[in-house]
C-alpha cells in the first residue's frame, strides 16, 4: 500500500465554483436589479408604442345609420390607413422636409460644434466663461427659441436690418426652410461641441508633443490624431442629433407656423391628422416616422460603428 504524506504547512486548494454558475448568479442579480426600470419603461414607452401601432390599423368610416338617420362611425382593422398614407401626395413633401432638415442642420452643427470644441479646448483666459456661455442656446427651451428667432426673422426684424432686405422669412418658400435650419443650428450646435470637447479632454498631450517634434502641420495633427481619437464621441453626438431632428415639430411649428408646405415635417402632419380627429391616420403617420427613424439609426450605427453598448471594450474575466 502506498501512503501519500501531506506536506506540513500546506492546505488543499479550495474548489472554485464553476464559471457557468457564477454567470447564472450574476445574470439573476442583474435581472432583479433591472426589473423595476424595465417595468417602468414598459409602462411609459412599451404600452404607448403598442397602443399606437394597434390604433394605426383601426380604420374608421362614417355613414348614415338607416335606423336613426344620424351619422354613425364604424371601425374595423385593416391596412386602409397605411394605404392612404403611402398613396397620399402629402407624404413625400413632409418626408423630404424632415430629411433635408436632418442633413443640413446636422452637417452645419458638426462643423460649428467641432470648431467650438477646438476653441474651448485651448488654454486661454476666460475659458470657463466661454464654456458656460456656450450652454445658453442649448439650455433655452425650443418653443422660447422659436419665438426669439421669429422676432429676429420678422419683416422688420434684426435679420432684414443687417442684410438690408425685406424678406418675409415666416412665409412659404426657401426662406422659411432656411430660417428653421439657422435656428436649429444655433440652438443645438453647442450640444455637439460639448460632447466633442469631452472627447478632446481624454486625448493624451504626449501625442501632440510627439507630432510637434516630428514637424507635423496643424491640419495633419487634426486629421491623424484629433479626429480619429474624438470619433467615438462625435459619432454618438451626431447619432443623438439625427434622432432628435428627424422628429422635429416644435421649432418649425412656432417659428413659421402650422400647415406650411415648405417646413411641414412628418411629426407636424401626424399632429394635423390628430387635431382633425383622424386618429388612425395620425397613428399610421407616426408609425411610419418611427420606422424611418429606426432604419436611419440602424444604418448609421452599421456605417459608422457607434459602440453605444461598450461591446468593443468588454473583456472576459
Amino acid at each position: 500500500m502506498t501512503v501519500i504524506a501531506s506536506t506540513p504547512g500546506r492546505t488543499a486548494p479550495a474548489s472554485r465554483p464553476p464559471r457557468t454558475s457564477r454567470r447564472a448568479g450574476t445574470g439573476r442579480l442583474a435581472a432583479a436589479l433591472l426589473s423595476p426600470t424595465l417595468l417602468v419603461l414598459a409602462l411609459v414607452i412599451g404600452y404607448p408604442v403598442v397602443a399606437a401601432l394597434r390604433l394605426s390599423f383601426q380604420v374608421s368610416t362614417e355613414g348614415i345609420d338607416p335606423r336613426t338617420g344620424f351619422v354613425a362611425t364604424t371601425s374595423h382593422y385593416g391596412m386602409g390607413n397605411y394605404a392612404t398614407v403611402f398613396t397620399d401626395d402629402r407624404l413625400l413633401r413632409p418626408w423630404w422636409n424632415t430629411t433635408s432638415f436632418a442633413l443640413a442642420s446636422v452637417s452645419l452643427e458638426v462643423l460649428i460644434g467641432v470648431s467650438m470644441a477646438l476653441v474651448m479646448h485651448r488654454a486661454f483666459r476666460g475659458r470657463a466663461l466661454v464654456r458656460a456661455a456656450v450652454l445658453v442656446p442649448w439650455a433655452i427651451p425650443t418653443a422660447i427659441s422659436g419665438m426669439l428667432w421669429k422676432w429676429i426673422f420678422n419683416s422688420q426684424g434684426v435679420a432684414n436690418e443687417l442684410l438690408g432686405t425685406q424678406v418675409l422669412w415666416s412665409s412659404e418658400g426657401f426662406h422659411a426652410w432656411l430660417s428653421v435650419v439657422i435656428a436649429d443650428t444655433w440652438k443645438t450646435a453647442p450640444f455637439i461641441g460639448l460632447l466633442v470637447l469631452a472627447g478632446l479632454q481624454i486625448i493624451p498631450g504626449e501625442l501632440y508633443e510627439a507630432a510637434r517634434v516630428d514637424g507635423a502641420s496643424a491640419w495633419r495633427v487634426f486629421w491623424r490624431i484629433t479626429l480619429p481619437l474624438v470619433r467615438p464621441a462625435l459619432v454618438v453626438a451626431v447619432l443623438f442629433r439625427l434622432l432628435d431632428v428627424l422628429r422635429m415639430f416644435d421649432l418649425p411649428y412656432v417659428l413659421v407656423g402650422p400647415r406650411k408646405h415648405s417646413v411641414e415635417t412628418l411629426s407636424m402632419i401626424a399632429f394635423n391628422e390628430m387635431t382633425n380627429l383622424r386618429f388612425g391616420s395620425a397613428a399610421a403617420y407616426a408609425a411610419v416616422l418611427f420606422v424611418y427613424i429606426a432604419v436611419v439609426a440602424l444604418a448609421f450605427v452599421k456605417l459608422f460603428g457607434a459602440d453605444l453598448l461598450g461591446r468593443g471594450t468588454r473583456s472576459e474575466p
